[in-house]
């Protein structure tokens, strides 16, 4: 679709505009040397008499030449691409994409700080890439009841919390419709020390609508469970006194 073509397009112009960038520096550093006598007499005289410098530049030039090859493999493959939001598991790094340089990517956190990863790295670690295919996501909401709480009344009122939202997406097929497929499955999923622990999947379009969808839910439901006498408990401790 038109949006994932303007990703696309994004990505390619953003690496290839700072590898023409590069090429031009390089270039224009080259002509500058080769346009003063005694600047090129000194270079040649350098590089064909240094064989440490020249060791130490080749060391050097591994890695950008590392992270050149890896911004060319992103660009093409396209794990990621500008504007996607994504998380670089290994390295707890979580935001969108804005640039894809000549040697790093740059990431803007949802604080609206710049990470600068190395293309390199980029390419090695896992990537959880939240715009990837398709936008729409699927959010685990889990709410503790006490034991003595109406579970079934609990789920209920879950349930259309959910399904009133403005955001929530109704993800079924036709067929699951047909079926009757419940539209907001809610389970009971465990016991914990003070309460009985509920689960809810709740579908929205965007990562964005999800996480405000979230906060409305765990709000709503709160205020819907002190109304209808659902505790959601504190700790609880035993003590025993012994003479």
């Amino acid at each position: 679709n038109r949006i994932e073509k303007e990703k696309d397009n994004n990505t390619k112009l953003a690496f290839f505009k700072h590898f023409i960038n590069g090429l031009i520096f390089f270039a224009g550093g080259l002509l500058i040397i080769a346009s003063i006598p005694g600047l090129k007499d000194f270079a040649l005289s350098i590089f064909a008499g240094s064989g440490i410098i020249a060791l130490i530049i080749g060391f050097a030039s591994q890695e950008t030449f590392s992270n050149i090859i890896s911004g060319f493999f992103i660009t093409v493959f396209k794990p990621f691409r500008v504007g996607d939001r994504i998380n670089i598991i290994g390295k707890n790094c979580t935001g969108i994409v804005e640039d894809i340089t000549f040697r790093h990517t740059v990431i803007r956190t949802f604080e609206n700080k710049r990470v600068i990863v190395p293309n390199s790295v980029a390419n090695k670690e896992m990537i959880e890439n939240a715009d990837l295919v398709e936008e729409k996501i699927c959010s685990l909401i889990d709410f503790d009841i006490s034991y003595d709480s109406d579970v079934d009344k609990a789920m209920d009122i879950i349930r259309t919390e959910i399904k009133d939202h403005e955001f929530y997406l109704d993800n079924r097929s036709e067929e699951d419709k047909l079926n009757d497929v419940e539209a907001v499955p809610v389970r009971l999923i465990s016991f914990e020390e003070s309460a009985v622990r509920l689960r809810a999947w709740a579908w929205a379009i965007t990562p964005a609508n999800s996480f405000l969808m979230k906060c409305d839910i765990n709000k709503r439901v709160k205020e819907r469970f002190d109304k209808e006498g659902i505790e959601i408990p504190f700790p609880y401790r035993t003590i025993v006194h012994k003479n």
